[in-house]
């Protein structure tokens, strides 16, 4: 009989997998692009490995990380933006996923703008508060910094401030996103970037 913790692993490693297929076929991960993480504990997370193809995940592509995002198998290497996801999980324990995507069109606003405001779109129904789509709600942009306990720092002290949205951009690098599970995560990565890029279309 399988060992519960490793069949915890199996499952949500088989979550991100399928969500990683996904995106793949969406045009959000290209090449090795993009990270994913789900909580295991308090004081764990499976997280996927530096410089894996996030379309063709597979098992062995997951490795298990504590809270400071240091690997707990020899000779394993992590993302090298995993302070963001231990930012996240450490901030808010009800948070179980963090989800992060490159697509064209988060690439392309977050360039431009500095906050995202989305607002007449009924997929703004699966963001938690906001079940009027006249809402108007502000996605926050972050300047790239290669330091990422400098970014993840910005971060959370955004997040300590105002935080409505379960997710924030990167300028010129992508989205983060995050839900009690991997699934709700996937579904508020597909709503947004579905509405963003309609932004891109529109002009705004």
């Amino acid at each position: 009989m399988m060992d519960s913790g490793l069949l915890q692993q199996d499952t949500l490693a088989q979550a991100m997998i399928d969500a990683g297929a996904l995106f793949h076929r969406r045009g959000w991960v290209p090449a090795t692009g993009g990270n994913f993480s789900a909580r295991l504990s308090s004081e764990r997370m499976l997280i996927t490995a530096s410089g894996v193809h996030k379309g063709e995940l597979k098992r062995a592509d997951f490795l298990v990380a504590d809270m400071d995002g240091r690997p707990l198998e020899a000779g394993r290497k992590s993302s090298y933006e995993t302070g963001l996801h231990t930012q996240l999980y450490r901030h808010d324990p009800s948070i179980g996923a963090v989800l992060h995507v490159h697509s064209i069109a988060n690439t392309v606003l977050s360039r431009r703008l500095d906050r995202i405001i989305l607002t007449g779109y009924e997929l703004l129904k699966l963001l938690p508060g906001f079940p009027d789509p006249a809402a108007q709600v502000g996605i926050p942009v972050f300047g790239n910094d290669q330091d990422i306990a400098r970014l993840s720092a910005r971060v959370e002290a955004h997040m300590k401030e105002e935080m409505k949205v379960p997710a924030y951009l990167i300028a010129g690098h992508g989205l983060y996103a995050w839900g009690d599970n991997v699934a709700q995560a996937r579904h508020r990565v597909e709503a947004l970037e579905f509405m963003l890029e309609c932004e891109l279309w529109s002009g705004r």
